[in-house]
């Protein structure tokens, strides 16, 4: 048996090797190393697989957030609405800017922003909500979008876990998250859905003026060369990383399937099992399994962990500690309890591999080596 690994990228590099290789050294040959072709062809390929008119790379997935929120010309103290249980740069980005951050718990099920929560937090100075598609599943978008729409709201969705992931609106329509807000942000880090082979990001668009806008501030504030018209950052989508995600962008639809085979596999052999709670899938969005990510029910999770580890089984958490318990991000206003899902999710939830290259002996290996694990509980 292959080595099992949280997430395979030799593997899956060695599968798309040529088709890699040939798109660098295009690159280099024509040494159009920044906003090159390379940029420019995978900005259009990735509009027309999203259906937004405007994509704008970036260096990163927490630049594309940050440029996001200067794009709304917020001010010091406008409250920001996300989730608790997320990575931090989601809030990060909103203190950085000196807007208030606006916590609020996840559904227990889904793992993912609570629209009751959200209604609950809005207040005067809520300027803007950012849902997090978390694990590679859409939020309900069209409560938020409502939500939105009645307390004229902006919405950023944060992709960066589910690109590729679609929702089916009340409308009967069918879109991929990060098109249906004012704006979308991805990350292509190495280990995402479509990873690059180093940092990268993007956001997403259909409005022409946020598109003007955004493109201005990822370039020092510049619409014409030196003439620096928005306070900006230099935020940019290097080329080569450009020519990789457009070569990798082609099998996105071929990566989800493989996940979601893989996901298959784990719901199937878990489904008789009272102390493993197996992801939630939710009718109006196709999963793209960014992460696989478990609750261990009544069981102690550490020492799972461990007893895999053992077994050569690598296994993750994410996320161990909400935002509002994180020492950074103590607040008077959050104590420990308010978020009673988020705390409970934080305490028990655990990943399993998840990538593109897992095959049916590792799948059946990792499942047999949890249930040996419980057996002898």
């Amino acid at each position: 048996m292959k080595e099992i690994r949280m997430v395979d990228l030799k593997g899956q590099y060695e599968k798309i090797k040529p088709e890699v290789d040939a798109a660098l050294a295009e690159v280099i040959d024509n040494t159009a190393f920044i906003n090159g072709p390379a940029v420019k062809s995978f900005q259009s390929n990735l509009e027309k697989y999203l259906g937004v008119k405007h994509v704008i790379p970036c260096a990163n997935g927490t630049d594309a957030l940050q440029v996001s929120l200067m794009a709304l010309d917020l001010k010091p103290g406008d409250e920001v609405i996300t989730t608790t249980f997320t990575f931090i740069a989601t809030a990060e980005v909103i203190a950085l800017l000196n807007l208030t951050p606006v916590l609020v718990d996840v559904e227990k099920d889904s793992y993912n922003i609570s629209i009751e929560a959200i209604k609950n937090a809005i207040t005067p100075k809520t300027k803007a909500i950012i849902p997090v598609h978390l694990f590679g599943q859409s939020v309900p978008m069209d409560e938020i979008m409502n939500l939105a729409k009645t307390h004229n709201i902006a919405v950023i969705e944060d992709a960066c876990q589910s690109i590729g992931a679609g929702y089916t609106g009340k409308d009967g329509m069918y879109r991929k998250t990060g098109s249906i807000g004012d704006m979308g942000c991805t990350s292509f880090f190495p280990s995402k859905n479509l990873g690059a082979f180093g940092d990268g990001g993007a956001v997403f668009t259909q409005n022409d003026a946020l598109a003007d806008k955004l493109r201005m501030i990822v370039n020092h504030g510049m619409k014409v060369r030196y003439y620096h018209d928005e306070i900006g950052i230099n935020s940019r989508l290097d080329s080569m990383q450009a020519a990789i995600l457009d070569i990798k962008l082609r099998h996105l639809d071929e990566y989800a399937a493989a996940r979601r085979k893989a996901a298959d596999y784990y719901d199937n052999a878990f489904k008789d099992r009272e102390e493993i709670i197996t992801p939630y899938r939710y009718e109006k969005s196709d999963h793209v399994f960014h992460q696989y990510t478990l609750v261990a029910n009544g069981v102690d999770r550490n020492k799972l962990i461990e007893y895999l580890n053992s077994k050569n089984v690598p296994a993750m958490i994410y996320y161990p500690v909400p935002l509002h318990q994180q020492k950074a991000y103590l607040d008077p206003r959050y104590k420990d309890g308010d978020f009673p899902n988020s705390e409970y999710l934080s305490q028990n939830v655990f990943s399993l591999p998840m990538h593109t290259e897992l095959d049916d002996e590792q799948l059946k290996y990792i499942c047999d080596s949890i249930i040996d694990f419980l057996n002898a509980q």
